[in-house]
């Protein structure tokens, strides 16, 4: 006769199976959640950097509707030091 009844070993690895399967769950859940955001941060970095174009368009018309010719801005040796340490520094 089939022993249609459930022991004990057949339990155990029916919880093992369920525990198995939730933290699957819990995992996926977790991956699928961090990506929708990382998703969500490059389109705002996305919309941010096409704002920025478009305001420095606008200013550069702006520039040179005010009667000023393209000058290249004078950089001095200081400043110069200053952005030559700042290549050095590690960004967060």
């Amino acid at each position: 006769m089939v022993d249609l009844g459930l022991s004990s070993l057949n339990l155990i690895s029916l919880a093992a199976y369920t525990a198995f399967f939730c933290l699957g769950l819990f995992i996926w859940f977790r991956v699928n959640r961090a990506s929708v955001r990382a998703n969500r941060q490059i389109a705002l970095l996305e919309a941010i950097l096409e704002q920025e174009k478009r305001q420095t368009a606008l200013l550069k018309r702006l520039y040179e509707a005010s009667g000023h010719k393209n000058v290249e801005p004078k950089v001095t040796l200081a400043a110069e030091q200053e952005d030559e340490f700042m290549r050095l520094v590690a960004e967060r």
